[in-house]
């Protein structure tokens, strides 16, 4: 397997691979592969990879810029990660966001938030970072990891992308 960029062309397999993702997660409104192509239109995604395993993409993670109300730049968010399902718990989303942290701080990138499952995504770092809130989102969910700025906090907006919105 390798990670790669995103490149012109690759677009149909990452919806597919995101769709299949999600497909049976009950938490999912089934958009995520939406998501990714809003980003995308919007050029929103500032980091965009995929997992490759022979000629098959058989994973994607993207990231986008965030706001924060307190003013601090520089950060984004993670997501969607999508591995296909027959591939999931064999590395390729911990390969994924290895690489796509390790591009954001090459970039010189504050930091990194997301929503997700504490428990995965507590062992690249990530942890709930009092004072930091977003709408519609359990603040146990909420996640960052600093990477050469403070301490987040205040409100996350997450890209308009994420909301059905392409801009």
């Amino acid at each position: 397997m390798i990670v790669r960029p995103e490149r012109s062309g690759d677009e149909a397999d990452i919806s597919r691979v995101t769709e299949a993702a999600f497909r049976n997660m009950a938490f999912s409104d089934q958009t995520e592969h939406l998501i990714v192509g809003r980003l995308r239109q919007a050029g929103a995604l500032a980091v965009s990879l995929v997992a490759e395993h022979g000629d098959e993409i058989i994973g994607h993670i993207g990231f986008s810029p965030v706001t924060l109300s307190s003013g601090e730049a520089g950060w984004f968010a993670l997501g969607p990660l999508s591995v296909l399902p027959e591939n999931q718990g064999q590395g390729v989303g911990a390969a994924l966001v290895r690489a796509g942290l390790s591009a954001l701080d090459g970039m010189g990138a504050s930091g990194c938030v997301l929503a997700g499952n504490p428990a995965y995504y507590g062992r690249f770092g990530f942890a709930n970072v009092a004072g930091l809130t977003s709408d519609g989102i359990p603040d146990e969910y909420l996640m960052a990891l600093t990477l050469h700025g403070g301490t987040p906090s205040g409100i996350v907006g997450f890209h308009q992308g994420f909301y059905g919105d392409a801009v």
